[in-house]
């Protein structure tokens, strides 16, 4: 198992990095399974996550993400399950990725402060256009030539495949530090009769906790999150970093988005985020401001995200040791 772990946190400079971007969430840990498997069971309540958001909604077309996920702790086997389904459409064409999976994550203890937490995902993966909707040039054109609609050949209406992701997370009480490998399977992607598979992508994310007023096993009155986030799939790479400000029951964040020593991605966005915590229930909003050249045409992005938890019984049980990472 520690071998496994190791792997684990090694991956990142050990793959060789594959055009393409996944869906992203602001919220990204009020989205944790999609973030990392290793975060499935991570709570001592069951849990429901709902998010939504809506890219860019000033250009053409729809450039929607939603997400619904649902984990649960196993306590006394040191481990947690997880459910989590991600549909995702772009443009007029309505090109979607719809993600269903299967998740589970195992809690290590290293010693009285460190624990490390592996986690994997298992996918189906389904790729879909509706041709239909698809405007060329000759629809338009007042010549009324010929064009692209009459010599291009419908594709398939969908293409699925099965996909494997992996994760790893070591944390304290206040520091927490973890990687995701997604698409290890490289799925294929192709809506006709040719070979295109995903790229592997990396996240590579943590924090500290510089200020908390309370304890992990009883409800934290204050905290200050110093957090991050980066990302790398083939030729894209995106760094988040930002903190959190939390104070029973409101948090406040923000966060800027880019690579400063990037020329060509020095600067994407600013993001503001506030939310609503209580025990059972998060509510978060978070907005996009570009600040890129693209300021002036895109509209930003709008993201909610609802977190429901629960429990089924009170019967005892043993008590989980919570990763210190903001809720949003």
């Amino acid at each position: 198992m520690k071998k496994l772990v190791l792997i684990l946190l090694l991956i990142p400079f050990l793959v060789k990095v594959s055009l393409s971007q996944d869906p992203q969430f602001s919220q990204f840990y009020a989205n944790k399974l999609y973030l990392a498997p290793s975060f499935a069971g991570a709570t001592e309540n069951n849990r429901i996550t709902l998010n939504h958001r809506n890219q860019w909604p000033s250009l053409p077309g729809v450039f929607l993400t939603y997400s619904f996920s649902f984990d649960k702790s196993f306590a006394n086997f040191n481990s947690g399950v997880g459910f989590l389904v991600m549909h995702d459409r772009a443009g007029t064409g309505r090109l979607s990725n719809t993600n269903i999976g299967v998740l589970y994550s195992y809690d290590i203890q290293i010693n009285r402060e460190w624990h490390v937490r592996p986690g994997v995902n298992f996918m189906y993966t389904q790729r879909g256009l509706d041709f239909n909707r698809l405007i060329f040039t000759d629809q338009i054109s007042p010549s009324g030539n010929a064009g692209s609609s009459v010599l291009e050949v419908p594709p398939f209406d969908n293409a699925g495949d099965i996909d494997f992701s992996a994760s790893a997370i070591l944390y304290s009480e206040r520091i927490w530090f973890g990687t995701t490998v997604d698409h290890l399977l490289r799925p294929e992607q192709s809506l006709y009769d040719v070979k295109s598979r995903v790229p592997i992508k990396i996240s590579v994310f943590g924090g500290v906790q510089v200020i908390r007023k309370g304890r992990l096993t009883r409800p934290i009155d204050e905290s200050l999150s110093l957090a991050f986030l980066f990302k790398k799939q083939e030729y894209f790479s995106q760094l988040d970093i930002g903190l959190y400000w939390y104070k029973n029951p409101l948090i406040m964040g923000v966060w800027y988005r880019g690579i400063p020593l990037l020329k060509d991605q020095i600067g994407d966005a600013i993001i503001l985020l506030i939310g609503y915590k209580t025990k059972y229930l998060h509510i978060g909003y978070s907005y996009d401001f570009t600040v890129s050249n693209l300021m002036t045409s895109t509209g930003g992005a709008h993201e909610i995200s609802f977190v429901y938890k629960f429990e089924l019984t009170r019967k005892y049980k043993k008590k989980i040791h919570a990763i210190p990472c903001p809720e949003f």
